[in-house]
């Protein structure tokens, strides 16, 4: 058998190559590097002889005053992870990246090594002697992810460090929210929702909130929450820029690839999303709510319409992103019960 080797290919190959594959991440198309132009990237490619067999996204952020540079794989590469030798791919990308310079190499493996239902959460935030969602018992752990990370790390890869707690740290978050969408009908996702969930979108639907599609020339509203949603969250946030960047550039390829989400009620714009589309999954991403109308609940008639499309495009999964781990008092425990009440499960890395 060839042995691998990687190597720089063009936008237009790496595109190629996913029109054949396209269960990546967005974090692995090319059209994210137009989003992150702090970064440096380049399209590499794994080929056995003249056969291109994988592709990925690498993104370099280069030291001060050095040739030297990070090397970062978000949410890639999109290799299989439960080969038996995952060096046999590892070892000719690292050589690559080596050769651009890079002291570090960090990755993301989109594996799921094991996932706890929505109402195993919901008990866990429930009940006041449990503090992690590790303490409640999982409804699914894939025994062939977990060799996967033993083989990595006896490669010499480490985890990175994170807090316990949150969750977060460099890198991506290790807890995520998923909803299955695949061979699920709209029935059965409406019953699977939790009470309070149904509650808030009963009150919602009853009040007239309304849920349409935006445009870029909604981006200033979504703005206006998303400013608002970081100050009472605690997070910095992006600069209106970096949104006209992400429609521009995740527009570019197929014009429905970045969908802006709006609830309104009563002619004000209340709360609103970001829904970005590739291969069969969505991710819903940058919610954001302010203070006024929160009593007629636009975000969950928001979440329900956006769900609703994603199943009814043939999307398999509905990814709600990063959740926090932690069920005691956390600022974040909210939205962790928003999401698991919609039917998401929650999903560890």
């Amino acid at each position: 058998m060839t042995s691998p080797y990687v190597r720089e290919i063009t936008r237009e190959e790496h595109l190629a190559h996913l029109r054949l594959h396209p269960d990546v991440s967005h974090l692995q198309i090319p059209e994210w590097a137009e989003v992150k132009p702090d970064w440096l990237a380049e399209s590499v490619g794994w080929f056995e002889g003249e056969a291109r067999i994988a592709t990925a996204l690498v993104l370099y952020r280069p030291l001060p005053g050095t040739r030297r540079c990070l090397a970062y794989l978000p949410d890639g590469p999109a290799i299989d992870w439960l080969a038996p030798r995952p060096e046999r791919l590892l070892d000719p990308l690292v050589a690559h990246l080596e050769k651009r310079g890079a002291f570090s190499v960090r990755i993301g493996p989109p594996v799921i090594v094991r996932h706890w239902d929505a109402d195993t959460v919901t008990a866990g935030i429930a009940d006041p002697g449990v503090r992690h969602v590790r303490e409640l018992p999982a409804a699914g752990v894939d025994g062939f992810a977990l060799d996967a990370g033993e083989r990595l790390r006896g490669l010499g890869w480490r985890r990175c460090a994170q807090d316990e707690d949150s969750g977060f740290g460099p890198g991506q978050p290790r807890y995520g929210c998923h909803i299955p969408l695949a061979g699920r009908s709209v029935d059965e996702l409406r019953e699977a929702l939790a009470p309070h969930f149904e509650q808030s979108l009963r009150t919602a639907e009853s009040a007239g909130v309304r849920v349409s599609w935006g445009t870029a020339a909604d981006l200033p509203d979504f703005y206006r929450l998303y400013t608002a949603t970081a100050a009472r969250d605690g997070f910095r946030a992006r600069p209106p820029a970096y949104f006209r960047r992400m429609w521009e550039a995740l527009n570019a390829e197929d014009s429905d690839r970045l969908r802006l989400y709006l609830a309104e009620y009563d002619g004000e714009v209340l709360s609103a999303a970001l829904m970005i589309n590739v291969g069969s999954r969505v991710w819903h991403s940058y919610a954001a709510s302010g203070r006024r109308g929160r009593e007629v609940r636009p975000s969950s008639a928001l979440l329900w319409r956006m769900l609703s499309d994603a199943r009814a495009a043939g999307a398999e999964t509905y990814d709600l992103r990063s959740v926090t781990p932690a069920l005691g008092e956390d600022r974040l425990l909210g939205r962790l019960r928003f999401k698991t009440g919609a039917g998401g499960r929650v999903v560890e890395y």
